[in-house]
């Protein structure tokens, strides 16, 4: 018997590994912008916040959102939509369905970490299933806009990682 067995035994790893180290990066990205989130915004927790399929301004049919409170204003709420992506998955199949009350209850108390009118990190008692959740800029190079937001929001975004234009041109 040949050593050629070996190579075989070894192949599917070794692509696994060629395809995880492609993949690092963008995990390595996210988890420090995960980071910068947390430690500019404190936890907070929701039981049973507001949440739906489609419907809203800015969601599509399939997209699932959660409205939480304006911290400036807090009598108005604010959606966050989780677009269709592998990790907003679990999400998705917690939140604005209603018809399996087991999976729905697994999603009753969230907790949230951010300002709704930038980006925000939810999770799950514990905390776990961590999500990073942005709001759509508004604008096409990718700023969030700070359109009523407080100096000191603004400025708290801004450690956070958010993108913001210059304070020259918001005025």
């Amino acid at each position: 018997m040949s050593i050629t067995w070996t190579l075989w035994l070894f192949f599917v790893p070794l692509l696994y590994s060629f395809y995880r180290a492609f993949l690092q990066p963008a995990y390595i990205s996210w988890a420090f912008h995960t980071r910068r989130l947390l430690r500019a915004y404190p936890w907070q927790v929701f039981e049973e916040p507001e949440s739906g399929i489609g419907k809203i301004p800015g969601a599509t049919a399939g997209d699932v959102w959660l409205s939480f409170p304006n911290p400036d204003r807090p009598g108005e709420m604010l959606a966050l939509i989780l677009k269709v992506h592998i990790r907003s998955l679990w999400w998705r199949r917690r939140l604005g369905r209603g018809y399996n009350t087991e999976k729905t209850a697994q999603a009753r108390e969230v907790w949230f970490a951010g300002d709704p009118r930038f980006a925000a990190v939810i999770a799950v008692p514990g905390p776990r299933r961590l999500h990073v959740v942005h709001q759509r800029p508004t604008d096409k190079r990718g700023f969030a806009d700070p359109t009523g937001a407080s100096p000191a929001a603004l400025d708290r975004a801004r450690r956070a990682g958010v993108r913001l234009p210059d304070t020259q041109s918001v005025t």
